[in-house]
């Protein structure tokens, strides 16, 4: 079956990057391991690194990072459901929360399990995802600051995963002004202004960060290298942390065009016809995963002598043309991928996992 690669020679260097690239900028942060999907083997090299806060949107995730190392401190990403509050509680030390009710739940919930919850108060920004409006902000407060067994140790916002709405240097001052304004009215202190993921990296390499935002909620840019503003890898880092391996189970030369007549496949879709292309073939090798396992629009060969054609539910078809390198059944495949991509290969049980160690 295919198989999945984590290169932790390639992880350590970008996480040696950020490390210090956070440290020139007094910044602190935090690791997102929701694309690792609970993985035990991933997760353990993720802790090797020395990560002390991990970030996650998933209950089951947190709870398997704290059977790793429990002194890490582990941060629930999403608003928590009302029936998910007591697991919560119990596996995720710090929750990113924009709902009153919600608040007062956690708050019941921690002094039932005599534990002190921290709460960072998620702000709209613009990009219309979770977030308390801007304007209702110190009423907000005003209503969670003195909840028992909850400290509200930061404001956060979220850009550019909803609507695209990127970060700006404007945005992330008002976020800084919001702190200040609460911190004046309520004689409180509020340690943390977390600027967002890894779309707002691109402004603190080139000096554009307010000096108020002192904390980073990081998966993306970790494990693609990637500057989001310019969609290409940052200098010093590396784009291919995660690999692709793929085996060719059928080798035939075959017509470039199907023959007979045309309907809807079960995706839904029917052949485009270019009839350029009738009476020409080109040799075409079908891999052992298909579009259970992931949408090949997320995947990117290692070779262009090679494009993706389509695939159905478990094989997907690739077309080789002369096959210039003579690849044969029983041959390997390889392929990078985008960050959905690499989410659904490693949700899907179908997948091995597997752990090398080279900058080669």
């Amino acid at each position: 079956m295919a198989f999945l690669t984590l290169n932790k020679a390639k992880l350590k260097e970008n996480f040696e990057f950020l490390r210090s690239t956070f440290q020139e900028n007094d910044v602190s942060w935090g690791v997102v391991s929701k694309l690792l999907c609970g993985n035990r083997l991933f997760l353990q090299e993720l802790i090797n690194l020395g990560v002390k806060e991990i970030h996650d949107s998933r209950i089951s995730n947190l709870a398997m990072v704290k059977s790793l190392n429990p002194e890490i401190q582990t941060v629930y990403i999403k608003p928590v459901s009302k029936r998910n509050i007591s697991k919560m509680v119990q596996f995720a030390d710090v929750s990113l929360n924009s709902e009153l009710e919600t608040i007062r739940w956690i708050s019941q919930e921690a002094v039932e399990q005599e534990k002190k919850h921290k709460i960072i108060i998620m702000v709209e920004t613009g990009d219309l995802r979770e977030g308390v409006m801007g304007e209702q902000l110190v009423e907000f407060y005003s209503q969670i600051f003195h909840l028992p067994n909850i400290e509200v140790i930061g404001l956060g916002t979220n850009l550019n995963c909803l609507n695209g709405v990127m970060p700006s240097a404007d945005k992330l001052i008002q976020l800084s002004l919001y702190k200040q304004i609460i911190e004046l009215k309520f004689n409180k202190k509020i340690p943390w202004v977390s600027a967002g993921t890894s779309v707002t990296i691109p402004l603190m390499l080139t000096h554009q960060l307010p000096k108020g935002i002192n904390h980073f909620r990081v998966g993306e840019t970790l494990y693609f290298g990637l500057d989001l503003f310019e969609e290409k890898v940052i200098e010093g880092m590396n784009g291919d942390v995660f690999e692709l391996h793929a085996e060719i189970i059928e080798m035939q030369e075959k017509p470039l065009l199907p023959v007979g007549n045309l309907a809807s496949n079960p995706q839904g879709e029917t052949a485009e016809i270019d009839e350029s292309l009738y009476g020409k073939s080109s040799f075409r090798a079908i891999i052992d995963l298909g579009l259970l396992d992931v949408d090949p629009k997320y995947l990117l060969p290692s070779d262009d002598k090679y494009e993706i054609l389509g695939g159905s539910s478990d094989m997907l078809i690739i077309n080789l043309g002369e096959n210039p390198n003579g690849y044969q059944v029983g041959d390997t495949l390889n392929f990078d991928m985008k960050y959905m991509g690499a989410l659904s290969l490693l949700n899907s049980n179908y997948i091995d996992k597997k752990v090398i160690d080279t900058l080669d």
